[in-house]
C-alpha cells in the first residue's frame, strides 16, 4: 500500500503533538466524505495503515481521500485502487491555479486531472471552486475561475460528483455554477454558508457536507443552515487534519473521529444515531457510488 506522500506538514510544535484517543465505537458506522490522508500533522504522523486500522476500530465504513495538487490527486487514486475503504477525489485545489507560470501550464496540469477521472476509484473532482480568502489579484483570481470552471466540465464529461471549496466566495460560486450548469452531483465540501446559501443549496439539489467545525461555538450559522435542509442532502466529513470537533479542537483530526461529529449532529437534529447513520450512508452512497466497485 503507498505511503503518504507527506509533501506538506502543518505541525509546528505550539499544539497538542498525539491524535485523540479513540471514540466509542459506532453501532452502525458511516463514512468520511473528504479527508487528507497525504497531509502530515502531529509530532507522530500516522500512517495510512495506522489511519485504516482507527477507522475500522470505531465502525467506519469509508473515506473519500481528496487531492489538491496533481501529485497528491495522483497518490489519492493509486492509494484507492489499492485499498476498499478509500475512494478518490482529484483536483488542483483554488489556491494552486495561480501558483502555476502560464496558462499552458496550468492546462497541462488540468490535462492531468483528466486522465485520473477516467480511473473507476475516482469518483469526483475535488476539491475545485473558488477562494477569496487566501487569494488575491486580478490575475490570480482569473486563474482561479478558470481551473474551476475546466474541473466542471471534467465532472461532468465523466459523471462524476463535483466537491466544491468555497472560501469567502458563496455568491461568485453560484453564479459559475449556474452559468457553467452544475454536475448532477455537487457538494459543498466543509460547508461554510449561511442560511441563504443554504436555502439556494436546496432548491437546486446541492449537497451540504458538515465537518468538525459545527461543534465551534462560534459556528451557529452553521448549525442554521444544517437543520434548514433536507436530511437526504446531508453529507459527513472531516477535512482531516483539520477542523477537528469540539472537545478535540487544536489537535490533529482523523477520520476515526466523525464519531464525535456524528453524535453531535444527531442530538442536534434529535435523531437516533443509528438512522442518522444510515441517512448519511444513503447520501454518500448517491454521490460517490459502492466503496465495492472499481478494485
Amino acid at each position: 500500500m503507498s505511503e503518504p506522500i507527506r509533501t506538506r506538514s502543518f505541525y509546528d510544535g505550539s499544539k497538542p503533538a498525539h491524535y485523540p484517543d479513540l471514540p466509542e465505537p459506532l453501532e452502525l458506522g458511516t463514512y468520511d466524505n473528504h479527508t487528507h490522508l497525504e497531509i502530515a500533522d502531529g509530532e507522530t504522523p500516522m500512517s495510512v495503515a495506522d489511519h485504516l486500522s482507527a477507522m475500522r476500530a470505531v465502525g467506519m465504513l469509508g473515506a473519500v481521500q481528496v487531492g489538491v495538487t496533481l501529485e497528491s490527486s495522483r497518490w489519492s487514486a493509486e492509494v484507492a485502487r489499492a485499498e476498499p475503504m478509500l475512494l478518490a477525489a482529484v483536483a488542483l485545489h483554488p489556491n494552486e491555479a495561480p501558483l502555476y507560470q502560464n496558462r499552458q501550464d496550468l492546462d497541462d496540469a488540468i490535462a492531468g486531472i483528466a486522465e485520473l477521472a477516467t480511473q473507476p476509484r475516482v469518483r469526483a473532482i475535488g476539491e475545485t471552486g473558488l477562494d477569496f480568502f487566501r487569494t488575491e489579484g486580478e490575475g490570480a483570481l482569473e486563474a482561479q475561475l478558470y481551473s474551476f470552471e475546466r474541473h466542471i466540465e471534467i465532472a461532468k464529461e465523466n459523471n462524476l460528483a463535483l466537491m466544491i471549496h468555497d472560501r469567502d466566495a458563496h455568491g461568485d460560486v453560484v453564479k459559475t455554477l449556474k452559468r457553467v450548469g452544475a454536475p448532477e452531483r455537487t457538494v459543498f465540501h466543509c460547508y461554510s454558508g449561511d442560511l441563504e446559501l443554504a436555502q439556494i443549496c436546496q432548491e437546486n439539489g446541492w449537497y451540504l457536507s458538515f465537518a468538525g467545525n459545527i461543534t465551534f461555538k462560534k459556528n451557529q450559522h452553521l448549525r442554521d443552515s444544517l437543520l434548514a435542509v433536507s436530511p437526504e442532502l446531508l453529507l459527513i466529513e472531516t477535512d482531516a487534519p483539520f477542523l477537528t470537533p469540539e472537545p478535540l479542537r487544536g489537535r490533529p483530526n482523523a477520520p476515526y473521529l466523525v464519531p464525535h461529529t456524528l453524535r453531535y449532529i444527531a442530538d442536534l437534529m434529535q435523531w437516533d444515531l443509528v438512522q442518522l447513520a444510515k441517512q448519511f450512508n444513503t447520501n454518500t452512497e448517491r454521490v460517490y457510488g459502492s466503496w465495492a466497485e472499481g478494485l
